[in-house]
């Protein structure tokens, strides 16, 4: 006979409880540590912003100096101006005011207010980037499930060796390939800015005209980006076909075409989400090479400009706002993950 005493009622409650945690506490717990995790993240961004620059070799006031034919009596004035003869402490406490109240001060160079230079040429990487995402998502996804449901083939040889060609080759090397060959060579493109010099003066016409400058920074965008995409859904198109519940849905009679896209294709877009959200951010602040080379006047130009410069205000306002779209679009990923793997959710 069984000497085993039976739980008391207090512990089977306490069990079931545990057990029957509302759903809302865990997700709740989840959002709040993901939260967190970002604002530690753009917390350290912010110091890195200020303390990084510092130390980039070059006096500002020193090449402004120069360009302007100043006098030392002038650039000592100029450099009170700019604050740069205030104890390292106290331009770090004005740095920390600017971020927080979205002023990142005035541009050396441009002698304007740098949020006014960002919000100026902000959308204008945003079309460019936005353009070249989209279309290396919907090339890279395709390619990638046509290359995987034909595994071994021709077809599949080509598409995975190009994209991984494209995906090793420097960004700039064939931004100034595709320069030299179809805009200075062929004509068939512009070779730099967004607009001509005498744009169409029609609406159509200026679509059409800011369109033909697209052409070969976007082509170059998505040459190496798509890659990712495409390997991606590749390998876990590959993970998916051996599933019983594809052997269940043809046992059914479902055509191959249907096989792949209701079922074989929605649960191998799982890690190729979270890998979409996580290079979104990337491709934007990956664009200085791209903006630079083709000339296009957005954040990676101004970026390259301020360099240069050195512009510390402009530098340190770009890179804070780089910074904090990629931190903004790993979280997203990991939130939106959440909600597609039941796995996530458990754990």
């Amino acid at each position: 006979m069984s000497n085993a005493v039976p739980p008391s009622t207090s512990a089977i409650a306490t069990s079931a409880a545990a057990e029957e945690q509302p759903k809302g506490v865990g997700a709740l717990r989840y959002v709040l540590v993901k939260l967190g995790g970002a604002a530690i993240s753009l917390a350290m961004v912010i110091l890195l912003g200020f303390f990084a620059f510092k130390i980039l070799p070059g006096d500002p006031v020193a090449s402004i100096a120069r360009e302007r034919g100043m006098s030392a009596e002038q650039a000592d004035q100029l450099r009170e101006q700019l604050g740069l003869n205030k104890p390292l402490w106290q331009q770090f406490f004005d740095y920390l005011g600017n971020v927080f109240t979205l002023n990142f001060g005035t541009s050396y160079v441009y002698r304007t207010s740098v949020s006014e230079l960002i919000g100026q040429y902000f959308w204008n990487t945003i079309l460019l980037t936005g353009t070249a995402a989209v279309i290396a998502i919907a090339l890279g996804l395709w390619l990638g499930q046509k290359a995987a449901w034909k595994h071994g083939s021709t077809f599949d040889r080509i598409v995975s060796g190009t994209s991984l060609v494209f995906w090793s080759v420097p960004t700039f090397w064939l931004a100034l390939l595709l320069l030299m060959i179809f805009g200075g060579t062929l004509h068939w493109f512009p070779t730099g800015g967004m607009v001509s010099p005498n744009p169409p003066t029609d609406p159509v016409g200026a679509v059409l005209d800011v369109i033909s400058h697209m052409v070969l920074p976007v082509i170059t965008m998505v040459a190496v980006v798509y890659a990712q995409y495409l390997m991606v859904m590749r390998s876990s198109l590959l993970e998916e076909m051996g599933a019983d519940y594809l052997t269940t849905a043809r046992a059914k009679g479902l055509r191959e075409d249907l096989v792949r896209r209701r079922h074989a294709v929605p649960n191998a877009l799982l890690p190729t989400v979270t890998l979409v959200f996580m290079h979104i951010g990337g491709l934007i602040a990956g664009a200085v090479t791209v903006e630079t080379v083709f000339s296009w006047p957005g954040l990676g130009k101004l970026t390259f400009e301020a360099i240069s410069g050195p512009d510390l205000p402009l530098l340190q306002g770009t890179f804070v706002v780089f910074s904090t779209i990629i931190i903004a679009m790993n979280l997203v990923a990991d939130l939106i993950y959440r909600q597609l793997d039941p796995r996530v959710r458990r754990a």
